[in-house]
């Protein structure tokens, strides 16, 4: 998975990211990953979820990072967000 896969067409399917407990996400529509702890990512994530494009990929884990896609949606993760931007860093140079 980690090499890029065709669909059954010519169309490439961009690449996937694992953000933890078998959740993956697109790579190139990642815009932000930011640790959780601060006071207005805690009011971010509360208002996104009553917007509800709040996803919650920790699976009951406590939330290390936070994932801005370009479509408004943010993700929540429990890996942290230094380990996330090294796989990040890993997928685009492959």
């Amino acid at each position: 998975m980690d090499k890029m896969i065709k669909e059954a067409g010519t169309k490439p399917v961009s690449k996937s990211m694992n953000v933890g407990f078998e959740n993956r996400i697109i790579s190139e529509r990642i815009i932000a990953i930011i640790n959780s702890n601060s006071a207005p990512i805690k009011r971010l994530i509360k208002a996104v979820e009553e917007s509800n494009k709040l996803i919650d990929g920790t699976s009951g884990k406590p939330t290390r990072s936070v994932i801005i896609t370009d479509s408004n949606h943010i993700i929540l993760s429990s890996i942290s967000p230094r380990r996330l931007s090294a796989r990040l860093d890993k997928e685009n140079l492959a």
